[in-house]
């Protein structure tokens, strides 16, 4: 019988598989045991596990999963799963890459509506009592419109191949940064490799980081890429923390380096309060909220039944990571 142990834990983040899931789990799959996992005996589930489902595997047990053949990620960063002993391995890694493709482009969008029409500069003289409307129009880089603007995304996975369109809509331009620029991105008039980044950061007033994490794209915005960007572009961060230097990003918006940032990843979760980030009146920060939505949980694991489906078939699976690259390819 295949063992499926499900474990959902995620710094401040808990979650269980509902009865009436597991329920209809299991007559789907009558021979598949489903093993809901506490912290107190994920343990001495994962020695029997077949299947894990859950955010991260736990490192420190992984030697002991002897029977492992597949991990699947309920978020579309994997990149904590990325240990040296499972990349070497042969166990299947899957993401939910995918199901954000409607609430991170949103909450982009979000961010980049909050920053061009100075939103944030009116809540802090709300919170001051203060009708200014003089302080609201002059702030940062003075109130802006999407329409006509130039938009470059960095990434092209259901994030940024999800932004592209929605962001020609507004009316403005798009490009797209890519690994393989001879690849179309629906809604982008141009699509560009890494070695085209500077010059495609010059060209935007706002750049939007929607990259996975892996070595070439970590500390991808670093000194030289800010100072490639004018001074009146907006940088937004849904990607991943480490994408970003912070010390460069942080000095650029204090020397008028930048007009601003709106940014939901950090290197650091949760943000220290020591952050200077906090202090930066240009800056917009949301704690890592981009990819929730109504009914993730059940998204992720439709996804997961039908991956599972696939498993005990002998199907190819969907989401299936390249671990020396360290996401799952485009298809």
């Amino acid at each position: 019988m295949t063992t499926v142990v499900f474990h959902f834990r995620l710094r401040e983040v808990r979650w269980s598989v509902p009865d009436d899931d597991l329920a209809r789990l299991r007559r789907e799959f009558p021979d598949v045991e489903f093993a809901p996992a506490e912290d107190d005996d994920v343990a001495a589930l994962v020695r029997r596990a077949d299947v894990y489902c859950g955010w991260t595997f736990p490192a420190a047990l992984f030697a002991t999963a002897t029977r492992l053949r597949w991990i699947h990620s309920a978020s579309a960063g994997i990149e904590a799963n990325l240990f040296p002993a499972l990349v070497a391995s042969d166990v299947a890694l899957t993401s939910s890459s995918g199901l954000h493709a409607v609430s991170i482009p949103e909450h982009t969008l979000a961010l980049m509506l909050a920053l061009a029409r100075n939103v944030h500069a009116a809540l802090r003289l709300q919170a001051e009592h203060r009708f200014d409307r003089w302080g609201t129009l002059s702030f940062a880089a003075g109130v802006q419109e999407l329409h006509g603007r130039n938009l470059a995304i960095l990434g092209a996975g259901p994030i940024g191949a999800s932004l592209a369109p929605r962001a020609t809509a507004l009316g403005m331009r798009v490009r797209v940064m890519r690994r393989r620029p001879d690849r179309p991105v629906a809604g982008a008039e141009a699509v560009v490799g890494p070695d085209g980044l500077h010059a495609l950061l010059a060209w935007a007033d706002f750049v939007v980081v929607a990259t996975p994490l892996t070595a070439e794209t970590r500390n991808l915005i670093d000194a030289p890429a800010l100072a490639a960007m004018k001074s009146t572009a907006f940088l937004v961060n849904v990607g991943r923390g480490e994408s970003v230097d912070d010390d460069a990003l942080v000095a650029a918006l204090r020397n008028g380096g930048l007009a601003g940032a709106g940014l939901d990843v950090f290197r650091e979760e949760p943000l220290p309060a020591t952050s200077p980030y906090w202090a930066l009146p240009n800056v917009i920060l949301t704690p890592h909220v981009s990819g929730y939505t109504p009914g993730y949980f059940e998204k992720v694991l439709a996804l997961f039944a039908d991956n599972l489906r696939r498993f005990l078939s002998g199907r190819p699976l969907r989401n299936l990571v390249d671990k020396r690259l360290g996401y799952a390819p485009e298809t």
